[in-house]
């Protein structure tokens, strides 16, 4: 079916895309106008957070330079914390970690409890022999203690501790503590104790100086000695680790011209971590290891001495903890994510209130939507973040202060840009705004606390794979606290340090995760997009198809059987739409032809049949009413016509275009009064009419001119009433509202589902007044329960009965055709109602009485059977004789037509089925 070229030029020019983009930027930034206190509360929260970390990092600050400054007044000088200046630091003997004697390995346990276990170190190699060779000179040597030079005696033999190390490189803490030293010995002379006069720092440590037997134990391969430490250091608490080793050797690569060995040490002690900042015992097993072999090529008399250990001068400092630094990762975390839950809220917001859709219907299209949507809640995500970051870096936070500007730039524009994306994805599966909410809070703080406590140890864990790593940052929030946690890193480091924090050529570090979230982000953002707008597509067309109709299957062909038992009036209106669409021009606003909707069956039910076989043909100026009980099928016939679901069969033009193919055009000329009133809250109705009145691509002063008429029309002019936000208004007055932003923009299709539910008496005559004005010009389907609005408003009815078109015609003809009976109500003396009965049968031998209680009575007479006239005399006569204190005569209403014809129709399809 074509239109005309008079009808393409008269039909209203449609909004251009950024007439609609401007629109919806408007409307967006009226909403966010009304939300004063939210956003102020949004953007307090970081702020808050910032000046809390500040508070807390200037106690602290305060509190570490008192104790520093007392440290440092210390006689003994020894700089524990490292905060001292230390122009000449001492210098302490390079020992070996020795266990415990309660935990030292043993084949035996009385040892233990007398404290004599030998201290055991394990070795392999290819060649035992020579192994044996070299472990059998690590303990050479008896000892001569020089009290006054001891540094050089403990360089001759093998001296050790069980102390563990400290966490300062100024000291040696086994010389500081109670715990003794130990010379190591292939063999112990009884009462083989010494003491030994240590000064360290202007201070004489008295130490006592014991003798412990080592055994070099040997181990078929190194996945033995492996496992037999990993048996030894992660004994549970009842065992208290109680098979710990010195150290374990390697030699599988030494011969005799090649010394290449691998120790294994304890790497634990320091903290718990490789990287911890104590000063490991390790110079010494390699010290050990190196003679053994020296002296194996060269004989007992060579010897590579290592004297002592020392730490370079160093100048006092300050001690600074960076509170932004260490709760940084976690707590900026969840501030970040907090605008997820925000714009997740508002895009389900418009989903759960049907907004898109009305927004839609009235013309705006899915490229402006996105745009502008995706611009407005970018720009909200970067005023936010700037508002952190600047005020984070203006009181100071290391945080944002050290990490380079461009490069957390860069980080927050890849991450905000996701979360949107994100938010864009997951609205798609949610229709209920509460539930959407619980959810985004749960995944926001979940993600936090699950980075904080489950993926940073596997990010510090370096024995860890790295591609399981990758795996788990795929989740955005993951990816956010990795960014966070680097940064921390750099900045913590760098502000412990005195130097700048993370910079463009750290990216390059293999340790460094940045630019690999980096990367990641980038691209789960380039793909959520247009899943998200695919699936966007999906939900909100409601399942509409861009195809042509469906194929009927063979049980929904039996549906033509009701098609050809039509009334007349009916089968006549198909003829109408037959010989309209052989025109290749007409006026008709409206044409359906055979249109049928079937919703396929589901746990195990039938097909329902909503719509079966509707043809109607609607010129401009007519408004046609739709009548039907509940489940007919008229919504499913407006949803079709608005756009919401494919036929499932037939076809529909509306102003000359193919709903099947045209929809978006035929939007720009449709208006639509849904059931529902599907309204803004927080916005004024006057803000909703120009918000509409520009997607019809009204401007300037023809806007201005169309809101205001329109609110005058509703009777939300006077009063200011239009300037309130929709949220304060009666449930009439949003009804009303619905009303005028149907018919703003002069369009020449509308839609009116029940338009006046709710309105009192006054209110509905002023709308009825003003729906007659308005179907002046265009074509109206009004849905109504109000048989009294449909005489007033409609030029023709249409009874709707399982999902068919039971008869059509104006009120008259309708009430002519299918009424047939006159109802005479008498009222008498209850000692009178057998005669008035008898009265009445004279009249028509065919009368049925209806209703009868105290003297009142009514009857049901065939109009073919009776004449007005002839009831009037027989009335009158009967006056005479009888006391009648009331009597009327009414023709068949059209309330009383509706309810015969969907009754006979639900009877005849129930006989069918």
């Amino acid at each position: 079916m074509e239109s005309s070229s008079s009808s393409r030029r008269r039909r209203p020019r449609p909004a251009s895309f950024f007439t609609q983009a401007n629109a919806l930027l408007r409307k967006n930034l009226s909403f966010q106008k009304r939300n004063k206190k939210t956003n102020i509360g949004i953007i307090a929260f970081p702020l808050f957070l910032c000046v809390l970390l500040f508070a807390i990092q200037s106690v602290v600050n305060r509190v570490a330079d008192i104790g520093a400054g007392d440290m440092c007044g210390d006689p003994t000088g020894l700089g524990l914390f490292g905060t001292c200046p230390s122009p000449s630091p001492p210098s302490w003997p390079a020992l070996l970690q020795i266990p415990r004697p309660e935990y030292r390995a043993a084949a035996s346990e009385p040892c233990r409890a007398k404290g004599s276990c030998p201290a055991t170190l394990l070795f392999t190699g290819s060649n035992r022999s020579l192994a044996e060779s070299l472990t059998g000179n690590f303990f050479a040597g008896t000892p001569s203690l020089n009290a006054t030079d001891y540094l050089a005696t403990l360089a001759n033999v093998v001296p050790g501790t069980d102390a563990p190390p400290g966490g300062s490189l100024l000291t040696e803490p086994a010389i500081t503590t109670t715990r003794p030293l130990y010379v190591i010995q292939s063999q112990c002379v009884p009462d083989s104790t010494y003491s030994l006069a240590i000064e360290l720092a202007n201070q004489t440590f008295q130490k006592e100086v014991k003798c412990v037997q080592g055994s070099p134990q040997w181990r078929a391969s190194s996945s033995a000695i492996n496992q037999e430490l990993f048996k030894g250091y992660q004994q549970g608490n009842a065992e208290k680790k109680i098979n710990e080793f010195i150290a374990a050797y390697d030699f599988s690569n030494t011969n005799d011209m090649n010394f290449d060995v691998s120790i294994w040490y304890n790497a634990t002690l320091g903290g718990g971590s490789a990287n911890s900042k104590a000063l490991l015992r390790v110079p010494r097993s390699l010290n050990m290891v190196s003679n053994a072999f020296i002296q194996y090529l060269r004989g007992t008399d060579t010897m590579m001495q290592i004297e002592y250990v020392k730490e370079m001068p160093q100048p006092g400092t300050k001690l600074r903890l960076d509170f932004s630094s260490l709760l940084g990762p976690l707590f900026f975390t969840w501030v970040i994510q907090l605008l997820f839950p925000v714009i997740l809220t508002y895009l389900v917001y418009e989903k759960q209130k049907k907004l898109k859709i009305m927004m839609k219907m009235h013309g705006l299209k899915e490229g402006p939507y996105w745009m502008i949507s995706y611009a407005y809640f970018l720009l909200l995500s970067s005023v936010y973040m700037l508002s952190f970051v600047i005020f984070g870096s203006f009181i100071g936070l290391k945080f944002f202060t050290l990490n380079d500007n461009l490069i957390q730039l860069m980080f927050y524009s890849i991450y905000i840009n996701l979360q949107i994306a994100l938010a864009f994805l997951t609205s798609t599966l949610f229709s209920d705004v509460k539930t959407s909410t619980v959810v985004a809070y749960i995944y926001v703080f979940g993600s936090g606390l699950l980075g904080e406590f489950f993926l940073k140890y596997f990010i510090e864990d370096t024995s860890f794979p790295r591609v399981w790593v990758l795996v788990m940052e795929m989740v955005p929030g993951f990816s956010l606290y990795r960014g966070l946690y680097e940064f921390g890193q750099y900045s913590f480091n760098g502000n412990y340090m005195g130097t700048s924090g993370m910079q463009w050529e750290d990216l390059t570090d293999g340790l460094n995760g940045m630019m690999s979230i980096s990367i990641i982000m980038a691209i789960e953002w380039l793909v959520m997009l247009p899943i998200a707008y695919r699936l966007d597509q999906v939900s909100s067309s409601g399942g509409r198809s861009k195809g042509g109709p469906q194929k009927l299957s063979s049980q929904q062909d039996a549906s033509n059987v009701f098609i050809e038992m039509d009334r007349p009036d009916v089968a006549l209106e198909r003829e109408v739409v037959e010989q309209l669409l052989l025109e290749p021009n007409n006026s008709h606003a409206i044409v359906c032809d055979n249109l049928k909707k079937v919703y396929p069956g589901r746990d195990g039910n039938p097909e329902k049949f909503a719509v079966r076989g509707l043809s109607l043909a609607l010129a401009r100026g007519e408004c046609f009413g739709m009548l039907g009980p509940n489940g007919a099928g008229k919504t499913s016939f407006i949803n079709m016509m608005i756009g919401l679901t494919t036929p499932t069969s037939g076809n529909a033009y509306v102003q000359g275009l193919d709903i099947l193919t045209n929809m978006n055009r035929i939007y720009t000329s449709m208006g639509v009064c849904p059931q529902h009133d599907l309204l803004w809250e927080t916005l004024t109705g006057r803000e909703h009419l120009l918000f509409y009145g520009r997607l019809k691509n009204l401007k300037g002063a023809a806007l201005t001119q169309a809101v205001n008429e329109s609110l005058k029309s509703v009777n939300l002019f006077s009063g200011g009433v239009g300037d309130k936000q929709a949220g304060k208004y009666s449930g009439g007055m949003k009804r009303r509202l619905s009303v005028a932003i149907s018919l703003i923009g002069d369009p020449k299709v509308v839609y009116m589902d029940e338009p006046s539910t709710g309105l009192d008496p006054a209110s509905r005559n002023d709308l009825w007044n003003v729906v007659t004005q308005a179907k002046r010009n265009r074509a109206i389907i009004l849905t109504t329960h109000s048989m009294e609005e449909a005489e007033v408003l409609c030029d023709r009815l249409g009874i709707f009965v399982d999902g068919r078109l039971q008869c059509i015609g104006n009120a008259n003809e309708l009430k002519a055709r299918y009424g047939g009976t006159y109802v005479l109500t008498v009222t008498t003396s209850s000692n009178e109602e057998e005669a008035i009965e008898v009265l009445v049968r004279g009249l028509s031998p065919s009368a049925v009485k209806i209703y009868q209680i105290s003297g009142t009575q009514k009857f049901e007479m065939p109009k073919q059977e009776v004449r007005i006239a002839d009831v009037f005399r027989a009335v009158e006569a009967a006056k005479r004789k009888l006391v009648i204190y009331a009597w009327g005569l009414v023709d068949t209403t059209l309330e009383d037509v509706f309810i015969k014809v969907a009754k006979g129709a639900l009877e005849s399809s129930d006989e069918l089925s």
